[in-house]
């Protein structure tokens, strides 16, 4: 079996549900790289402020108050006394190197000595506008450093500022926390809004789509099938609603003309049925008459008694005949159910007595058996599994057919047996289905019309076959 498929609605609804999510996380993932962006511009920003601030101070020290010359070598006299006072003023570290990246000074009297690393002092020299920013991060922290030239009144480089920042974003974290705290709650608030905005769209889409679907499988060929009247559903709805109600008036019409060609057609299996149910019983009396004939002795003393028997034999096999052309005028009733107690017995070895093959052999435990049945309707299942083993023994050596009653208490069973050909197994499944034979002769009908006799008295009828080695079929009639 197949993995169960989602409904239409159920598809919609997870769709907008998945939808809403996926915005949600966009909207977070968003914001979060756009305070990230701020943060950095502000940081940035903040240390190019700063750095302009320095190198005015700077060059105000070093241009205007000062009496050492304005050169490398006299940068460690230039700034010893005013350089802890510029980074107190602007709450910053400072550092000067030479231009071989030497540390000079150092606003931090702790550092006595340093060194640029001569990438960074390359990438001075490369960069356009000679200044040089690099990013590091030391533990959690995350810091700058800007490397700019300082420079004489004629622009000459003399050495190297260094300037280590740290960024201290704590302030946007913190309103990056609390944005994000008051998008998760109007997250929840959107979701349960979604949510349910996603269960009545999906059902307000789907709603058209499911009267649609109720209709078919609600259509049947035997019944009047309504029609679908939808006054809000789309365009696409609207034009199957169409195709629908096309396709009953058509299965309308084609009701009509399947219930014309059925009644035709049972008309003509009634014929059939009829024809072959009179063509039974004309068997035994046909050779009931040629037994007469091949043995009758007018100077028998039995005589009498002979051609009463012979008599019976045949009234029987008419009354069969007349019931069966009384019931044509009513198909409801063919054949009808005239019950009665009758010795069942007895019946069954009458019916057996009309076959004058010697092969056939009839068995009971028991002389009297009592049961409500239609005497006819037995006869006419006897004889005709009797006929059927006759015939799938015609051409065995020894043929034998032994025709046995048993009685259950609550049941009465029957079994004919032969030793005949037997039933292929890819046949077996086909034996009760009207029309269906193995025989040059015949329209297949018998087995399926006491198949349908028994039944009508809540019996049943089965069957055990061999192929080559022969067939039992067993009968089993409720007494009551």
């Amino acid at each position: 079996m197949g993995k169960k498929k989602l409904s239409l609605q159920n598809r919609v609804f997870i769709s907008m549900v998945v939808l809403i999510l996926l915005s949600s996380i966009l909207i977070a993932s968003v914001a979060v790289f756009q305070y990230n962006e701020q943060a950095q511009d502000y940081n940035t920003g903040r240390l190019f402020r700063k750095e302009n601030s320095i190198r005015k101070h700077i060059n105000f020290e070093m241009l205007g108050n000062t009496n050492f010359p304005i050169e490398e070598e006299y940068l460690l006299q230039i700034f010893r006394p005013k350089i802890s006072e510029i980074a107190k003023v602007h709450n910053l570290e400072i550092e000067i190197f030479d231009l071989n990246g030497n540390l000079i000074i150092s606003s931090d009297e702790k550092i006595t000595a340093g060194f640029i690393p001569i990438d960074i002092i390359l990438d001075l020299k490369s960069s356009t506008n000679h200044r040089y920013v690099r990013r590091s991060n030391k533990g959690n922290k995350e810091f700058q450093a800007s490397y700019t030239y300082l420079v004489d009144d004629a622009f000459k480089e003399i050495g190297i500022l260094h300037l280590p920042y740290l960024e201290d974003s704590s302030e946007q974290k913190k309103e990056l926390a609390e944005f994000l705290s008051r998008l998760g709650i109007g997250f929840l608030l959107m979701f349960a809004i979604g949510l349910a905005l996603a269960y009545f769209i999906s059902s307000y889409i789907t709603r058209s789509i499911k009267t649609v679907s109720d209709k078919m499988n609600d259509t049947r060929i035997n019944k009047r099938n309504e029609k679908i009247v939808l006054n809000d559903a789309s365009s696409e709805i609207h034009n199957l609603v169409d195709s629908y109600n096309s396709m009953i008036d058509d299965l309308e019409v084609s009701a009509v003309k399947l219930a014309q060609s059925e009644r035709k057609a049972a008309w003509r299996e009634m014929a059939k049925q009829v024809a072959h149910e009179i063509k039974n019983p004309l068997t035994p009396m046909r050779l009931t008459v040629q037994s007469f004939e091949r043995k009758f002795d007018a100077k028998d003393p039995k005589i009498a008694q002979k051609i009463k028997e012979y008599s019976n034999t045949l009234i029987q096999q008419i009354d069969v005949m007349s019931a069966i052309a009384s019931a044509f005028s009513d198909f409801a009733k063919m054949p009808t159910q005239k019950r009665e107690v009758v010795n069942v017995v007895s019946v069954i070895k009458s019916a057996k007595e009309i076959f004058t093959e010697s092969f056939i052999v009839f068995h009971t435990d028991i002389d009297n058996i009592q049961a409500n049945l239609d005497k006819m309707q037995i006869i006419r299942i006897v004889t005709n599994l009797i006929k059927n083993a006759i015939q799938a023994t015609e051409k065995i050596e020894n043929p034998r057919i032994i025709v046995k009653i048993v009685d259950q208490i609550e049941y009465i069973v029957l079994t004919v047996k032969d030793n005949g050909k037997g039933i292929l197994s890819e046949d077996k499944d086909r034996v009760f289905e009207p029309k269906f034979t193995t025989k040059s002769s015949g329209m297949g009908l018998g087995l399926s019309m006491i198949k349908n006799i028994i039944e009508a008295y809540q019996g049943n009828i089965s069957f055990i076959s061999e192929f080559e080695k022969g067939t039992t079929f067993t009968v089993r009639l409720p007494k009551d």
